[in-house]
């Protein structure tokens, strides 16, 4: 366990005993949780937003989402999803066995429960983490389309954080009733109660999900999305959640703002980050405190 210094997060690593390691199947799933306490509460027992990473990140690096939360009054946490974070390293299912990524979260809000009462929580994500937190909402994947990429009938883009996983993972499930199997759990419902709004930047796999139980998301939802994003395109992935989530409201961070302007080093518009920031920590107030300090009622407008 790391203890905190000044804004540090108290980091530490669970296990998660129904779940096997991807590395060795005989060890449970490791899952690295980052925990920050608040400047100063917002309320009398400080609201906890879980904030999950984008594909090959890591919750340790999500300090421009992070640091506006904190300064909100709100505490937040964050994960190293297994499989695909780069402290610990990359495996095929971490890249694109995506609902094990809200099992993560539930998991890891289970040990904080146990630990201290939760009061009302949120789920805030960037890129495959926004749909980590609509998940927790109740988006559900559909495995048939799953499928269809698993055995090709479906093109497949490149991930640029690992070339070639889909050849990978194909390696790991062979026989076709084990992939059929695996492909089984993307169907669950995965939704978490205790997750009473989400904010979502620049999401992914809005292809992947069903409009059916995107129709079934009661939570407040937030998205923000670049206009020069190619990485996760409006229209194939952002535009599934603003249309079929009936509680979704959302807006564009900017025409110019690429994808990787949420991590790179020297981004084509440096207060993209800042920006959404504190958009997402007024959300949060208005939706797990009732009062608001940003305006975040967006409309639903194009890319």
């Amino acid at each position: 366990m790391t203890l905190p210094g000044r804004q540090q997060p108290l980091i530490r690593v669970l296990y998660d005993e129904s779940r096997r390691d991807l590395r060795d199947p005989g060890r449970p799933r490791p899952l690295r949780l980052y925990l920050w306490e608040p400047d100063r509460p917002c309320a009398a027992s400080a609201p906890l937003v879980f904030v999950s990473h984008g594909t090959g990140g890591s919750g340790g690096e999500m300090q421009w989402l992070v640091r506006p939360l904190r300064e909100a009054g709100f505490r937040v946490a964050a994960l190293d999803h297994h499989g695909n974070n780069f402290v610990d390293g990359y495996e095929p299912e971490g890249f694109l066995h995506v609902w094990e990524r809200p099992r993560d979260v539930s998991f890891a809000l289970d040990a904080l429960d146990r630990e201290h009462p939760l009061g009302p929580v949120g789920a805030a994500g960037f890129s495959l983490g926004g749909y980590t937190a609509a998940a927790l909402a109740g988006a559900r994947v559909d495995p048939r389309v799953l499928w269809a990429v698993l055995t090709g009938e479906v093109p497949f883009p490149e991930i640029p954080e690992f070339p070639g996983v889909l050849e990978e993972l194909r390696k790991t499930f062979p026989p076709v009733e084990e992939s059929r199997r695996a492909l089984e759990a993307a169907a669950a419902d995965l939704s978490d109660r205790r997750v009473r709004a989400v904010f979502q930047v620049a999401p992914g796999v809005g292809g992947l999900v069903t409009p059916e139980s995107l129709a079934t998301v009661r939570v407040p939802v937030g998205i923000r999305w670049g206009g020069a994003d190619t990485i996760t395109p409006y229209e194939s992935d952002t535009r599934p959640y603003m249309e079929h989530i009936p509680t979704a409201r959302g807006r564009s961070a900017g025409p110019r703002v690429r994808h990787d302007d949420f991590f790179a080093p020297e981004p084509a518009d440096p207060q993209v980050r800042v920006r959404v920031g504190e958009e997402a920590a007024g959300f949060f107030l208005e939706h797990l405190v009732g009062r608001s300090r940003v305006p975040v009622a967006g409309v639903r407008e194009p890319a």
